[in-house]
């Protein structure tokens, strides 16, 4: 009964605090998912991204990340921005850089519930995670009920789609889990058949070394040339699979207000772009992802882009 009052509490305060779904789950050895994170870096399809070759047992079990932990909480924060921020064919960011670097944002709201937690419980240790460590956050949402994982490997929520950030709570406090929910992708190809660079290889895989995310944040070299004319105007991250899934006709505006784009943003016009400054570079992303690529790589992908 004391779990279940506990479990009440913790989702409510998650509610109050803006997270739009939070499940949880028993902290354990994540069996299912070892062979398939095996095979997936075996096969390259971390391109340069080393760091998910490190910590492969930190990955998989959360009592190696936060000691004597029990229960995984895990969150999905609504980023959806339903308006036409840049115009059609010009060039485009992610709808998820549009505002405030997420890292920050949820990470503060994360410590304002371990803290709600530890003052309405007591003694509870434990560890907030946001997209920066070595955590399998697509295999937690989905133990934890929160949607399922679509043939994009987006997690999709039935009610209202897969543009949402993930983030957890890993605590040594037993609780209430929750189960997961089936899958409703059905004989659907929409995401396979839309992705530019056909970096889903296959239904539920993604070749991340193929991906337009990958080549415009994670590549530091220079885009392979083979990738011309392929990009679709993204000069950082991409949305296509997301868009152009059915589930995310579903998708509720964000209430946000830290991640309203820029009104600078939606006021550069192509050329502008093309002439970027560092200094006009650092004021428009101050507080934004995309300051992750520094002004040389931005500028890389927006050279890539325009030059024939």
């Amino acid at each position: 009964m004391q779990n279940q009052t506990y479990t009440q509490r913790i989702k409510q305060e998650a509610q109050r605090l803006g997270f739009s779904f939070c499940g949880i789950a028993k902290a354990q050895f994540l069996e299912a998912e070892a062979p398939k994170l095996e095979a997936w870096l075996n096969q390259h399809k971390q391109g340069e991204m080393h760091y998910m070759e490190n910590y492969f047992d930190k990955r998989l079990d959360p009592t190696k990340l936060v000691e004597g932990s029990k229960s995984v909480i895990s969150l999905l924060y609504n980023y959806y921005n339903p308006k036409e921020v840049f115009q059609k064919d010009a060039l485009k960011i992610s709808k998820y850089a549009y505002g405030q670097d997420y890292h920050q944002v949820i990470k503060d709201k994360l410590k304002q519930l371990l803290a709600f937690i530890q003052d309405e419980i007591g003694e509870v240790h434990g560890r907030a995670f946001v997209d920066s460590a070595p955590v399998l956050e697509k295999a937690w949402a989905v133990k934890s009920g929160l949607g399922w994982m679509g043939k994009n490997t987006n997690i999709i929520n039935k009610g209202s789609g897969s543009f949402y950030f993930l983030s957890e709570l890993i605590i040594d406090l037993e609780l209430e889990y929750d189960n997961p929910v089936t899958n409703h992708c059905g004989t659907c190809t929409a995401c396979i058949d839309a992705c530019p660079t056909e970096a889903i290889v296959a239904p539920y895989q993604v070749d991340g070394s193929k991906c337009i995310s990958y080549f415009t944040i994670e590549l530091k070299d220079a885009i392979p040339l083979e990738m011309k004319g392929k990009f679709e105007n993204w000069m950082f991250g991409c949305d296509v699979c997301q868009d152009v899934c059915p589930w995310n006709r579903f998708a509720k505006s964000h209430k946000e207000p830290l991640f309203e784009p820029e009104t600078a943003l939606a006021e550069m016009k192509q050329q502008d772009w093309k002439d970027i400054t560092e200094e006009v570079f650092d004021r428009l992303f101050k507080k934004s992802p995309v300051k992750r690529t520094r002004y040389n790589g931005f500028k890389r992908n927006i050279d890539f882009l325009l030059n024939t």
